[in-house]
């Protein structure tokens, strides 16, 4: 361990991405096979394999106070210690003593961290931890806290480790890059390719690969003017999600690659069926369905009788991002919350069927993949995964219910649409698209590429996004918080407030959108006027004002408005406006029950 957090140390002291995978690449080939793996793995500021679920689950207050009593600080001294720092893991480099006899292995710091992930209750992970960080020198303490943080703060991606596993053992960055993408363990791209046999790595399912990004937009006639031929589809306000699909099984993944399956019950079944094993891109949003849902179900009846000549209908529209987000996060969804806000998910895009990865395909030909993939005769699955009867799934734009079985309640059923896609061929055709879509409720449009391939984590002109101009509030700044990472020292996270009658309730927080010289310049100003000093945290004076753009705004218990807003950042400083000019809850509810409509 002591040789990976000297390599660490190098890293940071420089900002050569060249130098900084030659560092990698050295250290690599100087370890075993078992360390190289290991130490791949704690280099991209992960404990464990990017595929593994597992967890270490140990809060930054747990780590906090294992720091302050191993190095007998007092609270202040490791505050200013954070202050300085920005970083828990620096911090204990600093604070806590050198003793003789401390050294970890590699390999014995990873054991460790599965005898706590594997360990039962707090107090139990909270011994192992002390005793791990006890053992190791301040220096090896710093680096695997940071790993245990899951970040490492010394400008080193998972990108550039892959550089270096192809510079250190040789192979191309490209077949290290896919080799990764397939396995989902860097650590095991390091044994592939040590053994010179990247091209043997096959797809390990159920581990989320990276998503493809768009591109802003200012206007239609930009939209047009890189790629000669467009896909156009709504852009929903919901939750992107991926769909793995494989023997029977579905299990959905959030952008952050989070699993968040169990927020949405209703989604395995409808998927579950398909006939080849599938990655699939799309959205999940809160639908409304018709009243008259019977009168629906009817015709979709009919239709599954005779799948030749099969009849579509259109069962609804997508609601607001704040009726979905009542379903975000839960372990346990009610019945109530299943009939109350149905789910549906929105397919546009796939990324590996029937045993091959079509990423590399022009959109249009995997356009083509997923209309045939979603026709196609399915299975139905109940939960446990047993077959049933056959059934088809709709076709483009449509939605159906499973009218193989009667279902507890119709409303609960989840459906699956393959999102529309549009083709125009002017601005002006752009233009009513994305009236037409926010009419509809959705954020704007998607402007694809049919040429394009899917790059993961990437975001070029391939893929652009069209929205609508974001809601603005003047708010009022009272609290702030240090930085991390470039920002550590300034105060740079801001919450804010608007005006309830004579007195302020935060609504929101933000960290971006000023410069580093307003940051500096309004850091002193908040020092200078500060109300409470909690540490990390600092009332203020509320004089300050802002004028904050946002995506949406949701109810919320988080803030005392009862509102939050999505995406906020700080579009300006407003020297010319007083705290008492600031906007009201009144406009901020004004906002949302726009959103509603």
């Amino acid at each position: 361990m002591r040789q990976l957090a000297t390599a660490c140390e190098a890293i940071a002291g420089t900002t050569k991405k060249l130098l900084k995978t030659g560092i990698v690449a050295d250290y690599l080939k100087s370890r075993t096979t078992d360390e190289a793996a290991v130490s791949a793995v704690f280099l991209s500021g992960r404990a464990f394999p990017a595929w593994e679920e597992t967890t270490l689950q140990v809060g930054g207050r747990s780590l906090w106070q294992i720091v302050a009593a191993l190095s007998g600080s007092q609270e202040s001294q490791l505050t200013g210690a954070y202050r300085r720092h920005g970083d828990l893991g620096a911090v204990a480099g600093e604070v806590l003593p050198q003793r003789a006899g401390q050294g970890l292995g590699v390999l014995e710091v990873e054991g460790t961290f599965r005898q706590i992930a594997a360990a039962r209750g707090p107090a139990a992970r909270a011994a192992m931890v002390r005793d791990l960080i006890s053992r190791a020198t301040p220096l090896e303490a710093k680096y695997i806290i940071k790993v245990m943080t899951g970040d490492l703060r010394i400008g080193l991606k998972e990108s550039l480790v892959e550089e270096a596993i192809a510079r250190a053992y040789g192979g191309t960055l490209a077949d290290v890059q896919r080799a990764n993408m397939l396995v989902g363990d860097i650590g095991e791209t390091v044994r592939l390719a040590l053994k010179g046999i990247l091209s043997a790595a096959e797809m390990r399912m159920f581990h989320p690969l990276g998503f493809m990004l768009a591109s802003p937009i200012e206007s239609a006639e930009e939209g047009l003017s890189y790629f000669g031929e467009a896909a156009v589809e709504d852009k929903y306000d919901g939750i992107r999600a991926q769909a793995h699909v494989a023997d029977g099984e579905a299990k959905f993944f959030s952008r952050t690659r989070d699993e968040i399956t169990e927020s949405f019950p209703e989604l395995p079944d409808a998927l579950a069926g398909l006939p080849q094993d599938a990655i699939l891109d799309g959205e999940i949003v809160a639908w409304e369905y018709p009243r008259d849902l019977s009168d629906t179900r009817r015709v979709v009846d009919e239709a599954a009788s005779d799948a030749s000549e099969q009849k579509t209908v259109n069962l609804g529209r997508a609601r607001p991002f704040s009726v979905l987000q009542q379903r975000l996060g839960r372990k346990k969804v009610s019945d109530k919350m299943l009939r109350e806000i149905p789910v549906a998910f929105l397919v546009f895009d796939v990324l590996y069927a029937g045993g091959e990865l079509v990423m590399d395909r022009p959109l249009r030909e995997r356009g083509r993949i997923l209309d045939e993939l979603l026709a196609a005769p399915r299975k139905s699955f109940n939960h446990r995964g047993h077959g049933g009867s056959q059934r088809r799934s709709p076709a483009q734009g449509a939605l159906a219910f499973d009218v193989e079985r009667e279902p507890r309640d119709p409303i609960a059923e989840a459906s699956i649409i393959r999102a529309p896609a549009f083709r125009v061929s002017s601005p002006e055709e752009l233009e009513e698209l994305f009236a037409v879509a926010q009419e509809r409720g959705n954020e704007g449009l998607m402007i694809k590429d049919l040429d394009s391939s899917y790059t993961p984590g990437k975001r070029g002109k391939s893929w652009l996004k069209m929205k609508r101009e974001l809601a603005t509030l003047d708010v009022v700044v009272t609290a702030v918080e240090y930085g991390h990472g470039k920002r550590v020292g300034v105060l740079s996270d801001y919450t804010f407030a608007v005006w309830q009658a004579d007195r302020l309730v935060n609504i929101g927080k933000a960290y971006s959108g000023l410069t580093d010289d307003e940051i500096a310049e309004m850091t002193q100003w908040f020092l200078d006027h500060t109300v409470e000093d909690q540490g990390f945290r600092r009332t203020v004076e509320p004089k300050i004002v802002l004028e904050v753009a946002f995506n949406n705004m949701m109810q919320s218990d988080r803030h005392e408005s009862g509102y939050a807003l999505r995406f906020p950042r700080i579009v300006r400083l407003r020297p010319d406006k007083s705290a008492e000019e600031a906007d009201t809850l009144e406009r901020a509810r004004e906002i949302f029950e726009k959103q509603q409509k």
